[in-house]
């Protein structure tokens, strides 16, 4: 038996990160009911985005051009790297206006039970963007996750990149601000003692 397009959008759906079968049903319903409104919008969004947002080829961002705003800006601190997993943490960080300087997205994190290794993302890249930013660059700061991939990862990173005589800094980890000790789990208190200042 043959998928119709009903079958076929439904199916594209619930392979997106979050939905499953039946929300996908559900969204594909809502989308058809209001064609008009919203299903042509959003196709022709999605069409537009799929040939013109692309990768920067400096830091691992979407942007319309490559480099993207961010690497073509001379407003941003040249002697930073923020080190960050996915496009997500740019976009995270970015948010809160806290950091001026340069990023590089590795696009995921090593992991062993994946079979990602440190060809699979851009590590290499990094390491050469330190070495031309010689002189300039002072600082890397590795902006992971603080699970056993993040944590790994960045150990990785900075096995490469502390030899090159560049700062290798990572976030604060711990007590988040207005979180209760009584709420936190045992990990998160232990670290929040040992890094505290």
């Amino acid at each position: 038996m043959t998928e119709g397009p009903l079958e076929h959008l439904i199916r594209l759906l619930g392979g997106l990160p979050g939905l499953g079968n039946r929300s996908a049903r559900r969204i594909a319903l809502h989308l058809l009911s209001k064609r008009g409104a919203l299903m042509m919008p959003l196709a022709n969004a999605l069409s537009d985005a799929a040939q013109n947002v692309k990768s920067c080829s400096v830091c691992g961002n979407l942007d319309m051009g490559d480099p993207c705003a961010i690497c073509q800006s001379p407003k941003r601190d040249d002697t930073q790297i923020c080190v960050v997993a996915q496009v997500s943490d740019v976009w995270a960080i970015e948010r809160t206006g806290a950091f001026s300087g340069r990023y590089h997205v590795l696009g995921g994190l090593l992991s062993a039970l994946d079979g990602i290794g440190p060809d699979d993302l851009r590590i290499y890249k990094l390491v050469d963007r330190v070495k031309e930013g010689a002189g300039v660059l002072e600082e890397v700061i590795l902006a992971l996750s603080a699970t056993v991939d993040g944590q790994s990862t960045a150990h990785y990173i900075s096995d490469y990149i502390s030899p090159l005589g560049v700062k290798v800094t990572h976030l604060a980890h711990g007590v988040p601000v207005g979180g209760e000790l009584d709420y936190l789990d045992d990990g998160t208190i232990t670290t929040a003692l040992r890094s505290r200042s």
